[in-house]
């Protein structure tokens, strides 16, 4: 039988302290992971359906048929990237997150689809910071797809070195890292937000914020999560 808690890593960051632990949810029977920075739940395996909705209805978005090269900015646990590797036409998925703690978790095998992610050849798990790689020159990698969840929303960010990115200038430099017919995918917390989008319709052709609906398990009602796709076209 599962313990009913155990902390799997506890690491200090920039950020905060970082931990990962594993419970057992009584009402449910079920062995739950999440994330904590500092004293904020950051994410848990219970809801992943609109992490994984991301890749979903961002890729949905790319006329290519084959070899489509993905970004992922934000690991976490896993589910973006692994549902990114489910779409056939994906030739390599590239996951940047800006704490090595959490590529280490996935290395280690700690996460329920860790080994899917990491035993996939076509994926790449890089220590770096998506946000400053963003505001830098592009050097020849171009995507097919960036999608992004590492912040609550574009309203709400785990860090203020981040809200640049959701500017009209940000999301310009964003752009130069894309193929030409490429998308930009975004997580969200909140609802979809007027302002936000119509700075992005400033720089994209088209923007769709998708209001993703998902059961709650723990308050036995219906949750809701923002998926934005914006495309060149």
């Amino acid at each position: 039988m599962s313990l009913r808690f155990e902390e799997l890593d506890f690491q200090p960051t920039p950020m905060g302290d970082l931990s990962l632990r594993r419970r057992v949810e009584p009402t449910l029977g079920v062995d739950v992971f999440e994330v904590k920075l500092g004293e904020e739940f950051l994410m848990s395996s219970l809801f992943t359906v609109a992490e994984e909705e991301l890749a979903t209805l961002g890729l949905a978005a790319v006329e290519a048929p084959t070899d489509l090269d993905v970004l992922v900015g934000g690991l976490g646990l896993g589910y973006t990237a692994v549902a990114a590797l489910a779409d056939s036409r994906v030739r390599t998925v590239t996951v940047i997150d800006t704490l090595p703690t959490v590529i280490d978790w996935h290395r280690r095998g700690l996460l329920p689809i860790s080994a899917t992610l990491t035993d996939d050849p076509r994926t790449s798990l890089l220590h770096d910071d998506f946000f400053a790689l963003m505001r830098r020159e592009p050097d020849e990698s171009r995507y097919d797809a960036i999608l992004l969840d590492v912040d609550h929303s574009p309203r709400h960010q785990l860090d203020p070195s981040h809200a640049d990115l959701y500017t009209v200038d940000g999301m310009r430099a964003l752009v130069r890292h894309l193929k030409p017919d490429g998308i930009f995918a975004l997580w969200s917390d909140d609802p979809p937000d007027e302002e936000f989008l119509a700075r992005a319709s400033a720089v994209f052709g088209g923007v769709v914020a998708h209001v993703v609906d998902f059961d709650n398990l723990l308050t036995s009602g219906i949750s809701s999560n923002t998926v934005y796709v914006a495309t060149q076209r």
